[in-house]
């Protein structure tokens, strides 16, 4: 199954990194945090991979340009889609290179240990339109538990709540593009179909990390640094 991954962006949030490197090309440990998303996908036997650029695009088919870059029996399409483009567009400019009449979709700043062939299955058995990998929400802060006098019982450091979220590693039919209008970001067309019951979600409770700010690559070179990084994603980096 074909894997496209959204890589255009221009990662306003982490500036003035993002400045002159996209976002997909910034590195944890020796590689960029899109070549473990691609390696990832491999693992599980999806090597044909779309990525829709924007953002110094050139950039990133520079570097997959380079054999050691470049895993054994990947197959990688570049298509530029624009710079102010919304993801929603993106994916629409892809609707002709997709082969199937299901396709994987990643964002290329997530990283996250689910078992994709799991998701698919999960996919197949439910028929839905859209599923989409759903990760327990995290506080970014800690929480104070008291009781009901507010004697602080104890400290919880940022833990995880019991809400659920979109942890992208979706799987879709292709016929969602349909349903893609123009100038629509992706995500409002899952509420949509949300509506009509067609959206299933792949509960996830494993390692999920994604990449927004600069604390948050801090965060992940620091697992790298640890080996834990490697352990979740059951991939080497050289």
């Amino acid at each position: 199954m074909q894997v496209v991954i959204l890589c255009g962006g221009k990662g306003t949030r982490m500036y003035p990194t993002t400045e002159e490197l996209p976002k997909p090309l910034m590195h944890i440990g020796d590689r960029p945090i899109l070549w473990y998303i691609m390696k990832f996908y491999s693992k599980h036997g999806h090597k044909d991979f779309i990525l829709l650029l924007g953002f110094k695009g050139e950039m990133i088919k520079e570097y997959f340009s380079k054999p050691e870059n470049k895993e054994s029996g990947w197959d990688i399409t570049f298509l530029d889609t624009g710079l102010e483009t919304k993801k929603g567009d993106r994916i629409r400019m892809a609707k002709k290179l997709i082969k199937g009449d299901k396709f994987l979709l990643a964002y290329g700043d997530d990283l996250c240990d689910v078992n994709i062939n799991d998701v698919i299955k999960f996919h197949e058995k439910n028929g839905k339109m859209v599923t989409l990998t759903s990760i327990k929400l995290v506080s970014n802060f800690g929480i104070v538990e008291m009781d009901e006098s507010c004697t602080v019982k104890q400290f919880k450091e940022k833990p995880a709540l019991d809400h659920w979220i979109s942890g992208g590693y979706l799987v879709l039919n292709k016929e969602l593009i349909e349903h893609i209008k123009p100038g629509m970001d992706e995500t409002d067309a899952f509420e949509a179909l949300a509506s009509e019951g067609k959206v299933q979600a792949f509960k996830h409770e494993g390692f999920w990390k994604t990449m927004n700010t600069i604390r948050d690559i801090q965060e992940l070179n620091d697992l790298w640094k640890k080996g834990e990084l490697q352990k979740y994603l059951g991939i080497e980096t050289s």
